[in-house]
């Protein structure tokens, strides 16, 4: 019996040194947040109430497990997320999945049809705000979509690629000639203007370069299904919903129809695609140069969508698979001051404000700015400005709570320590737009006092902040 026993247990111990250890875990899901009919639609100076569902949104998920370290991905179907929901997710997960909450990346995709998440009047000027029920509700679905993501936890296999796609994006920041050049809300002459209309014959050359890379992290079952793929694009939105709609545009269809093309994508459990943005803050998918004709509602967005995903499957395979991933991550809350006010300004507003007529369903932009520059010259004591660096493996995340401008990822990919390397905006908080220092010397509905509410050395600092700690998680 005791030979019998010995026998037994060596087997046993033989057996477990066969078995390969299990280096890598993912699991992936999404948490409906589709609003309320009549809730608030945001992406204009004018929010309306919506009327129909076009398509669900989500907060897509991917949960990564290396044994010693869980990170948590999230993407939600909305314009932006303020601070406070970002932190009120972010403890609520941690509080129920043990997941720190450093480790727990949220961003926004801007959609342009999607509910209110940002808040109130003040929400660009205060980092610390009441959370509205809405907001309360996508705080509750984004813990239970990463809950539902380690339920799912399964061993995986990781792989990184890039694709370029260059005709989906343009800068639409442009220098005008400059006898064409309209005035400014402030009643100032700009040297560049944000849209100036497809075909305009004063277009000179616009003020920047897109980024056209498309960078992706793959998971897949050992050999086997694929489990999710999480992309980012450095493309504003595409837009052309119906009226009164709701819809996460092309990056909720990009998702679905890269699910199409995944074979057992619908099985159980299903493969679940994921679409962040890069930094698109001075970019969109309008070519001002050659203008295309006018499409029907949701045409172009499908169009995008599917051209995306078509190109982004094609280069999954063509990557190299491996089946550990080390995994870390840094956070930082950085007081970046907010953009000053100066008193000429604000004289300005005043009397804006007791000059202009107000027409019920109108938006005046000077009226508009000049309570965004007199709530900004009250603005809260500090900004807390998150920025977080995700690693995993050779692979890394860095974030920016802004519209960040495209140059700012390219700066990021060619000097991050890590060279798989790319950036999420609208991450962990929302605000406002972010022009780099040079930008600021040009103007433009990016650099406005209200639409820009941080100071011109934002996009330096955060830039610094994130590649010292992305040199943290090298060594």
């Amino acid at each position: 019996m005791r030979f019998f026993l010995l026998a037994l247990f060596a087997a046993a111990s033989l057996h477990a040194a066969d078995t390969p250890k299990v280096s890598l875990m993912a699991g992936a899901a999404t948490s409906n947040i589709t609003p309320e009919l009549g809730s608030e639609v945001v992406g204009g100076f004018l929010p309306f109430p919506c009327t129909h569902i076009h398509d669900e949104l989500h907060a897509r998920c991917l949960v990564l497990d290396d044994g010693k370290t869980k990170l948590a991905l999230v993407i939600c179907d909305l314009l932006g997320m303020h601070r406070s929901l970002c932190v009120a997710a972010r403890e609520l997960v941690e509080k129920e999945t043990g997941i720190p909450a450093a480790n727990v990346l949220i961003s926004g995709t801007h959609t342009h049809s999607a509910a209110n998440a940002i808040g109130g009047p003040v929400r660009f000027y205060t980092s610390d705000l009441e959370l509205t029920d809405y907001q309360k509700f996508v705080v509750r679905r984004i813990a239970d979509g990463v809950r539902r993501a380690i339920t799912l936890l399964r061993p995986a296999e990781i792989a990184f690629g890039t694709v370029s796609i260059p005709e989906h994006v343009n800068i639409r920041r442009w220098f005008l000639q400059p006898d064409k050049m309209p005035p400014n809300p402030f009643g100032k002459i700009d040297k560049v203007k944000m849209n100036p209309g497809a075909g305009n014959p004063a277009l000179i050359e616009p003020a920047g370069e897109p980024d056209p890379i498309v960078s992706f992290i793959a998971l897949r079952e050992p050999g086997g299904r694929m489990i999710s793929v999480y992309s980012a694009y450095s493309l504003h939105y595409v837009g052309g919903v119906g009226g009164g709609d709701i819809s996460a545009d092309y990056y909720g269809m990009y998702c679905e129809a890269l699910k199409r093309l995944q074979a057992g994508g619908t099985e159980d459990p299903p493969f679940v695609a994921l679409m962040a943005n890069g930094t698109s803050g001075d970019a969109n998918n309008t070519n001002f140069r050659n203008p295309q004709p006018r499409k029907k509602p949701y045409e172009q967005m499908r169009y995008v969508a599917e051209d995306v995903a078509t190109k982004v499957n094609e280069a999954l395979a063509k990557v190299t698979w491996q089946s550990s991933a080390p995994l870390a991550a840094r956070y930082r809350e950085l007081p970046i001051s907010w953009r000053k006010i100066d008193p000429e300004l604000i004289a300005w507003a005043k009397n804006v404000e007791a000059n202009t007529p107000r027409i019920q369903g109108k938006a005046d932009l000077p009226l508009a700015y000049a309570g965004r520059v007199q709530r900004l010259a009250v603005a809260s004591p500090e900004t807390k400005a998150a920025v977080q660096i995700l690693r995993i493996g050779d692979i890394c995340i860095g974030t920016t709570p802004t519209e960040t401008f495209a140059e700012t990822g390219v700066e990021f990919r060619k000097r991050s320590p890590f060279a798989k390397s790319f950036m999420v905006e609208l991450a962990n908080g929302y605000y406002g737009y972010m022009p780099t220092p040079r930008h600021f010397e040009l103007g433009g509905y990016e650099t406005w006092p209200g639409t820009n509410n941080l100071e011109p050395q934002a996009s330096v600092k955060m830039m610094d902040a994130l590649l010292e700690m992305a040199a943290e998680l090298k060594q």
